[in-house]
């Protein structure tokens, strides 16, 4: 057997060696699609999970503000579309390559602009930006709508990565 191995051909990997033609299971094989770049598939439904999750939180938050602004139903709404690109990008290299970056495009800019109507919330508390520490406690967290951008994030890497085999 040792001398089989030995005749087998070695490739390098990120400082590994392995066989060429070696059959790699579990966690072995997820790095080596990561290493070379293979992950689109993975991560496209990492992006389906994330859209129904953080629109879930977003919905609890949202409604205990009480929908105070139309724009709160706009990250609600693009959660299950977020979902069904994600979803799609899983099963489809087309829609991966084509749906899944149209809607993450409009998750990010949902995100950008949620983060400024974050902003735009705090400076009109009593005090605003001088009473910084306190509207950032109160009032609506300034940070937040940056979850629903790197959900759109990660479906637009994936859309860019190559499809694992």
């Amino acid at each position: 057997m040792r001398a089989l191995q030995q005749a087998i051909p070695m490739r390098s990997s990120v400082g590994r060696s392995e066989p060429v033609g070696e059959v790699l299971h579990g966690i072995d094989r997820v790095l080596r699609d990561v290493e070379t770049g293979r992950f689109e598939r993975s991560l496209s439904g990492l992006t389906a999970a994330g859209a129904v999750i953080t629109s879930t939180e977003i919905f609890f938050e949202h409604d205990k503000a009480s929908f105070g602004d139309p724009w709160m139903w706009a990250p609600i709404a693009l959660g299950p579309v977020g979902f069904a690109a994600g979803v799609a990008g899983v099963f489809s290299k087309r829609m991966a390559k084509t749906m899944l970056p149209l809607t993450s495009s409009v998750i990010v800019l949902n995100g950008i602009q949620g983060t400024w109507l974050h902003a735009r919330g705090i400076k009109q508390k009593p005090g605003g930006w001088s009473n910084f520490r306190y509207n950032m406690e109160m009032g609506p967290p300034l940070l937040a709508p940056l979850l629903m951008t790197m959900v759109g994030g990660m479906g637009l890497l994936a859309s860019i990565l190559r499809r694992e085999k």
